[in-house]
C-alpha cells in the first residue's frame, strides 16, 4: 500500500510544448503550473505561453486538474485556446 501511495504523488499530468523554428541562439524556457514549454521562436514561444495560460484559465474556470480530463476534453479546451491566443 505505502507503494501504490508514493506512485499516486509522483504521478502528474503535464504538458510539453517544443517550439523547433527558432533561428537565434536565444533559449526560451517557460514552465508554469501543468506545462514546460521550450524553444521555437519569439512568436511561437509566445504563442505556447498564451495558450497554456488560457489553458489553465479554462481548467480553473471548469474547476478541473489536468490529471481529470479525458482526451476529448482536453482536445476541446486545448483547441479553443489555441484558437484564442492567435
Amino acid at each position: 500500500m505505502e507503494q501504490n501511495n508514493r506512485l499516486k504523488t509522483r504521478t502528474k499530468a503535464t504538458m510539453l510544448g517544443i517550439g523547433l523554428d527558432a533561428k537565434d541562439e536565444h533559449i526560451r524556457i517557460t514552465k508554469g503550473e501543468n506545462f514546460y514549454l521550450y524553444g521555437g521562436s519569439e512568436e511561437t514561444h509566445d504563442h505556447m505561453t498564451e495558450t497554456a495560460i488560457r489553458f489553465n484559465e479554462k481548467l480553473d474556470a471548469k474547476g478541473k486538474r489536468l490529471d481529470d480530463l479525458s482526451r476529448e476534453e482536453f482536445k476541446d479546451i486545448m483547441l479553443d485556446s489555441a484558437r484564442r491566443s492567435s
